[in-house]
């Protein structure tokens, strides 16, 4: 499993020219998932993203975390293109994105996990919809986490 993670000022999700979906301060977080990834990585990464220290605290120092904020929100949207391949060839490769009939209840697992971690809702984009995402990205700060990668 492979997330971005943004910390913004504000982030939204447009389908087919309408508002599906919005927050105000929080992170925007990117997901994708492979065929072999499971609810202990879901578990992991939830956690780490609720604890992970990147908004700022008096000092300006990245210092707080998410679980800190009270009025943080969270907008999640799947994303396979996070596991494109491109070392041969111009035409990215997407092998090791999980198909859909993984990745969707996998997808509904982490959106599921992220709110009983976090104790906050989870806004989201629509599986395999063409979405128009807006950010307000602050920072920046951007986080790129994989699961295969714990160490």
């Amino acid at each position: 499993m492979r997330v971005v993670i943004q910390r913004v000022t504000n982030a939204k999700v447009e389908i087919e020219g309408k508002l599906h979906s919005k927050i105000g301060i929080g992170l925007m977080i990117l997901a994708s998932f492979e065929n072999n990834d499971t609810q202990d990585d879901i578990n992991w990464i939830c956690k780490k993203i609720n604890q992970l220290r990147i908004f700022d605290d008096s000092n300006g120092v990245m210092n707080i975390s998410f679980s800190e904020i009270d009025n943080a929100e969270l907008l999640v949207v799947s994303q396979f293109t996070l596991h494109a391949k491109v070392k041969k060839g111009n035409r990215p490769s997407y092998i090791h994105a999980a198909k859909p009939n993984i990745s969707i209840p996998l997808y509904e697992m982490f959106i599921k996990t992220l709110k009983e971690v976090t104790q906050k809702s989870v806004k989201t984009g629509k599986f395999g919809a063409n979405m128009q995402v807006s950010l307000t990205n602050n920072g920046p700060v951007t986080i790129i986490i994989d699961t295969k990668n714990k160490e």
